[in-house]
Parts: C-alpha cells; structure tokens; sequence
C-alpha cells in the first residue's frame, strides 16, 4: 500500500468517527431518559453518570475531528 493510499483511509476513518460520535451521545442520552422516566427515585445517579458518559463519548468525536486535520 502506498503511503499517500494510507494517508487517505486514515483521514476517512477519522472523518468517519464525527458522525458516529453524535449517534452514539443521542443513543446514551435516550436511554438515559428512558430510565429515568421508569424509575424517577434515582434521577439524580443516572443523571450523574450520563454527563460523565456524554463527555467521554464527545471526546472521541473531538478526538477524530483533530486527528482529520493532523493527517495530513
């Protein structure tokens, strides 16, 4: 494989990243309601824990959003 080639399916694979970050903070966060509308008493343990899965999902997307620019 060439070395430009590579270059190429790395900024794809990175750029492939964004989108799936969003579906994957939208999912997190849906199901989280969820819970929370089954069970009420415990809104504040699944709230807690869901801000802390939403910033390390919304990392990654900003993970791949440098990477893109990085590859050059």
């Amino acid at each position: 494989m060439d070395a430009e080639a590579a270059k190429y399916i790395g900024k794809g694979l990175a750029a492939f990243s964004i989108p799936l970050a969003g579906i994957g903070q939208g999912y997190l966060i849906g199901k989280a309601l969820e819970a929370i509308g089954r069970n009420p008493d415990v809104q504040g343990s699944i709230f807690s824990k869901m801000i802390i899965g939403a910033a390390l999902v919304e990392s990654m997307g900003i993970l791949g959003f440098v990477a893109y620019y990085l590859i050059k």
